[in-house]
């Protein structure tokens, strides 16, 4: 029975849509793969919780959501439409993530090393779960009320998906072939050593039980009597487009381009000596998230601070003299009162990184918040350069702000009310927050999906609807665009900036996007 639960498995490794072909995992060393490994299974703990935390949202949004089916139908506002298209791009976005985490782990059953293949047959296994059982409660509450399934059908131009999404879903996870897995895959777990990670062994084991409890009466009927309806409407296809792009994702690493980012070296060295300490960085890179489960373009945002000489030589102003001893450091050198906040943050500011390069940026990252070199956070397919309009003496202020963050750990939750951890765009608010006898820069905060942040996106939307207007806050710089199709990038105008916030999340799914 169980070797025929392994042949099933692999059977189905190949027909379904989530199995790309990829040799990867079994051409890594062993050191290579038992790092990508851990790596891995603590990417399916984050974005297991990620699922969690908005189908959880959704269940407790009953006004949204409703738990029986209204006897009264009411249409939806405006802005609870657009709550439930946020909680569904970004509930997308996680799967996503899971499958290309599961699809690289799929060729588990090639590795001579028990160990090894115990290891990506459960990594590959819990992101399954972790997408059925999630799939299993969200569906059923979309299911309660008609008009969510034709609204999450529309098509979604800034996530790249096109219309009927929700339906390719739907058929996904309500099919004889998930169930089937399901089942293989809890005959292969009981003859392979148990999964290290007592977190994820946890959840996987939750998602199992879950899974079980939800196929018995109505879940049952969702999982297999409907099978052959959606199957007529729908046709076994792709769910989302990028999967026909992506084939395998692992934290900040990008393999399909890896170490080709469309911005080549030679424009991140010319692009340097434009840049001023306190300007801030958007970045985009077509084949990794930061910032997964917001929405839009720009997927990230950085700070550059610059190199201790730019600093003094930037810095080298009698205003910011007067400031730095005012707080208390006789000397007026601002790299004095950096210093003197923390020896130790500021000696990270100064330690050569990857090929001597200095860091020149701080940056929240997966690793934390972290000083990074402009060769290395720059190595993006678009940038975008955005000075503050303010003085020299306030982003003087911004900078040692953002540096007391050093260290702290990236924040998976997105919720800018706490300080414990950060998300990369969090940094730059909390940098630039007005305050008293501090002008700053004013942010338009966003609610979404239950947790207050402000995407990357909406900097370069925000940018663009205050272009030419007195409370116009940022000057750009530079504007570096990818050019998927050509593989390169190229410098273009500020007239084209203020569009791109409008382009969708993944680009490499249309053609000349201009």
């Amino acid at each position: 029975m169980k070797k025929i639960a392994f042949v099933i498995l692999i059977l189905l490794a190949t027909m379904t849509d989530v199995a790309y072909c990829n040799t990867t995992l079994i051409n890594l060393s062993t050191h290579e793969r038992e790092q990508r490994q851990a790596t891995d299974i603590k990417s399916v703990e984050i974005y297991r919780a990620g699922i969690s935390r908005l189908v959880n949202y959704a269940q407790q949004r009953v006004d949204l959501f409703p738990i029986t089916k209204p006897l009264v139908t009411h249409l939806l506002t405006e802005n609870e439409r657009e709550t439930v298209r946020s909680l569904w791009g970004g509930l997308l976005d996680y799967y996503i993530l899971l499958d290309s985490i599961g699809s690289f782990h799929a060729d588990y059953y090639k590795l001579i090393n028990s160990d090894d293949r115990a290891r990506s047959f459960h990594i590959t296994r819990s992101a399954f779960l972790a997408q059925y059982r999630f799939a299993l409660d969200f569906i059923q509450r979309v299911e309660n009320d008609p008009k969510l399934a034709i609204l999450l059908n529309d098509s979604m131009p800034m996530q790249g998906l096109p219309s009927n999404s929700y339906n390719k879903f739907k058929f996904r996870f309500l099919n004889v072939i998930a169930a089937t897995q399901f089942a293989a895959y809890n005959m292969v777990a009981v003859t392979l050593p148990k999964l290290s990670s007592s977190t994820l062994a946890v959840a996987t084991a939750d998602d199992k039980a879950r899974i079980w409890q939800v196929s018995k009466g109505k879940g049952e009927l969702l999982t297999f009597a409907n099978a052959g309806n959606i199957l007529k409407n729908t046709g076994f296809q792709l769910i989302f487009p990028v999967q026909a792009g992506i084939s395998e994702w692992m934290g900040d690493t990008k393999i399909l381009r890896q170490d080709k980012a469309l911005i080549s070296a030679a424009q991140i060295d010319k692009l340097r000596s434009r840049l001023e300490p306190g300007d801030v960085m958007l970045e985009q890179r077509e084949w990794y998230i930061s910032n997964v489960g917001l929405p839009g373009f720009w997927s990230h945002a950085a700070l550059y601070i610059g190199t201790a000489e730019e600093r003094r030589a930037y810095f080298n102003n009698p205003e910011v003299h007067r400031w730095v001893i005012e707080q208390g450091e006789p000397s007026g050198e601002f790299e004095a009162l950096l210093r003197r906040d923390s020896a130790a943050i500021y000696a990270l500011s100064l330690k050569p990184q990857e090929s001597a390069h200095l860091p020149r940026v701080l940056e929240a990252i997966s690793e934390g918040v972290s000083f990074t070199t402009i060769e290395h956070s720059a190595a993006a397919d678009a940038i975008a350069v955005l000075r503050p309009r303010i003085d020299r003496t306030e982003k003087a202020q911004a900078l040692r702000r953002a540096f007391r963050y050093s260290g702290r750990p990236y924040d998976f939750n997105f919720d800018f009310q706490t300080d414990s951890s950060l998300v990369c765009t969090e940094l730059i608010y909390k940098a630039y927050e007005p305050a008293t006898n501090f002008h700053g820069v004013r942010f338009n905060l966003e609610e979404i999906v239950g947790r207050t942040a402000i995407p990357a996106n909406s900097i370069a939307h925000q940018f663009d609807t205050e272009f030419g207007m007195p409370a116009q806050q940022f000057d750009m710089v530079a504007f570096l665009d990818g050019q998927e199709w050509h593989g390169i990038a190229v410098e273009e105008s500020v007239n084209t900036f203020r569009r791109s916030w409008q382009r969708p999340k993944w680009r490499v799914l249309t053609s000349k996007i201009k």
